[in-house]
């Protein structure tokens, strides 16, 4: 019996010493950029992210679970950590019509990235009524092909479809959408 506890004890210890040494050799705030040109975007250590390339943000989406189109065609650069943090800059602040939905998407956007989620959204805002409220948070859910859209405790769901195509942006805001 004394035997057996020593075998455990000496494979916990094997396998935390294990752990400590792999979680301090990664590095979680390491930015990836859009001019990473060959270089995998996410450590191959970190299983739960998509290994890949890209240079446009368009086609980094549906890898996450997103549709392409969920930013506009003026995106300039983009960053994104090994931790999901992520940095979208526009060349300009737009505006967008999806179908009925007014968006605006300020110049720079930033939030946490994880497959089918984005959290901590800042600077994209959708006018409902008469009020532009900013989008938090957007959730991808394949099941039902939507995306749930969060403004704090409030959500809209829309169809992935409104999504599909990279949309064009408007530097101004014509009266009859205001």
């Amino acid at each position: 019996m004394a035997s057996s506890s020593s075998l455990t004890l000496f494979f916990c210890l094997f396998f935390i010493s294990l752990f400590l040494s792999l979680s301090s050799s990664l590095n979680p705030r390491r930015p990836i950029s859009s001019r990473s040109n060959g270089i995998d975007l996410f450590s191959s250590r970190n299983l739960d992210r998509p290994s890949l390339t890209a240079d446009d943000i368009h086609d980094l989406l549906p890898r996450y679970g997103f549709p392409k189109g969920l930013l506009p065609d003026n995106v300039k650069s983009f960053t994104i950590s090994d931790d999901g943090d992520f940095t979208v800059d526009l060349t300009s602040p737009c505006y967008v019509h999806f179908s009925d939905q007014l968006v605006f998407y300020g110049k720079n956007i930033a939030g946490k990235l994880s497959y089918g989620s984005a959290r901590d959204v800042r600077g994209i805002q959708a006018k409902e009524a008469f009020l532009w409220l900013p989008i938090t948070a957007m959730e991808s859910d394949p099941s039902s092909a939507t995306v749930v859209f969060s403004v704090g405790f409030i959500s809209k769901t829309l169809p992935v479809s409104m999504f599909e195509n990279v949309p064009s942006c408007s530097r101004k805001l014509y009266l009859q959408d205001s």
